[in-house]
């Protein structure tokens, strides 16, 4: 396996992500930031996905914390508006080689922002995008080549816990493998006794939600080991 090609495909994700920004605004959907996305993967010269005919999997606002699978998955209309979340998760594939990254964005005044207010519904999403964060570096303190799957789905789910907040996941797992065929990945979930290094490439991708809270967050990164020392492609 070439690292190179997969950090090519994940770095376009994450360009499209960055680019994505400065188009949202209050007249956004999920329709409308699904076909922009498609537009910018385009444009980067990725037109594939790999995730059920799924290239952007797009919620906000009161379906933020919804977790189906691509499958049934239909973007909705309502806007954006002022004030509220949008969480973004692109699956590229070139050739056979996969990509796959999720952000959920705060907007503030129609636009997004990566400094929420510290005020009422605002605190929210300030807290949700810091413990996102929270939660990947826990992982990679966390993490060695030996450890299974299942063994971080435990560990993962404590914190998330911990953290006062709950997984969201309609199939309970916080990440898989990266594969050439969906139908082979191996899930972070409590029935995987496979070791974290046995597969080439995992991502991470806890959909959470504050205890009491009425918004959901995601944050997904793909990740490796290299002389088992856990990497972010």
């Amino acid at each position: 396996m070439n690292i190179s090609d997969y950090k090519k495909v994940q770095q376009t994700a994450k360009n499209v992500l960055t680019l994505l920004t400065a188009t949202i605004n209050s007249d956004s959907t999920e329709s409308s930031i699904v076909k922009t996305c498609i537009e910018l993967m385009a444009q980067q010269g990725i037109t594939q996905t790999w995730y059920h005919n799924v290239p952007a999997f797009v919620l906000l606002g009161s379906r933020s914390c919804l977790s189906v699978s691509g499958k049934d998955y239909q973007p909705a209309t309502e806007k954006v508006g002022h004030s509220n979340i949008v969480t973004v998760d692109l699956s590229p594939m070139l050739g056979n080689i996969w990509g796959d990254c999720a952000r959920t964005f705060v907007v503030e005044n129609a636009k997004v922002t990566q400094r929420p207010a510290q005020q009422a519904q605002n605190k929210e999403f300030q807290e949700g995008v810091l413990v996102e964060t929270k939660l990947h570096q826990l992982m990679q303190e966390f993490v060695t080549p030996n450890t299974l799957f299942c063994e971080l789905f435990e560990f993962a789910n404590q914190q998330i816990t911990q953290l006062g907040y709950q997984n969201l996941d309609f199939l309970n797992n916080l990440g898989h493998s990266i594969e050439a065929d969906p139908a082979n990945r191996k899930f972070i979930d409590k029935n995987c006794r496979v070791k974290l290094s046995t597969v080439n490439l995992f991502t991470f991708e806890p959909h959470i939600r504050k205890l009491g809270g009425v918004f959901g967050f995601k944050h997904e990164d793909i990740y490796y080991f290299e002389d088992g020392i856990i990497k972010k492609l």
